[in-house]
């Protein structure tokens, strides 16, 4: 199980999650450019320390990306067709998660395997990037038996 981040924007989502990521042991993907710049004063400031811990890779692109995604990739979008409650994840999926700004392009979304939405409340638009990651990942690492020892 992985996490990708395409294009993230905030440093301190991106903090917590890596936070995540490091304590549940799962690898996480960022896809550049990034609204921030990545360097050691900028991952301090939002928090990031667990940036030593985690596993990270960083790719250039979605095509640097795109060439050694080891997985399906499973996109968790406003847009997605599956509910999170009602999809079926596998250990080796790439959870991929969109630019809190503007998600992913067409493209991208198109190439997802599976879209999966997490339900809301009625009128309620969208939740944080890092409060969804955990939602999904928790349910995908119960799915597959991925929770740490």
């Amino acid at each position: 199980m992985r996490i990708a981040l395409f294009q993230p924007e905030i440093a301190g989502n991106v903090g917590a999650i890596l936070r995540l990521g490091a304590c549940l042991g799962t690898s996480i993907d960022i896809i550049e450019p990034t609204g921030f710049t990545w360097s050691e004063k900028a991952l301090a400031r939002s928090g990031m320390d667990y940036a030593d811990v985690v596993d990270v890779h960083r790719h250039a692109d979605w095509a640097a990306f795109e060439q050694q995604v080891p997985g399906r990739i499973v996109l968790l979008t406003t847009r997605g067709g599956v509910r999170l409650d009602e999809a079926v994840f596998h250990a080796n999926d790439v959870l991929l998660m969109g630019s809190e700004g503007s998600g992913v392009p067409d493209a991208v979304h198109a190439r997802a395997e599976l879209a999966v939405r997490i339900p809301l409340a009625e009128g309620m638009r969208s939740l944080n990037i890092a409060v969804a990651t955990g939602i999904a990942l928790s349910e995908a690492l119960r799915q597959t038996g991925g929770w740490p020892a």
